[in-house]
């Protein structure tokens, strides 16, 4: 049985690898291309971004940096 603690983490690296991923689309960037300015594994930007990674805080900025975004914008819902 999923703990309501569970189901909220899960929700949480959901939303965090989504947008993650719609950073990396409006770029028109693979994972791989991310992966490699990120120095990162491609298929380990492919769990974080379907919420399957719980990325360290120093990954995400890795990510962030190769995005080009404040680190702040990978844990904001964009409202436009």
């Amino acid at each position: 049985m999923i703990t309501i603690r569970e189901r909220e983490e899960q929700q949480f690296l959901n939303g965090l690898g989504k947008r993650i991923k719609l950073l990396r689309v409006s770029k028109e960037w693979s994972q791989e291309r991310l992966g490699f300015k990120s120095n990162l594994d491609r298929t380990y930007i492919g769990g974080i971004e379907r919420g399957e990674e719980n990325p360290s805080i120093l990954n995400l900025k890795k990510i962030a940096d190769a995005l080009e975004v404040p680190i702040e914008k990978i844990f904001t819902e964009n409202k436009e």
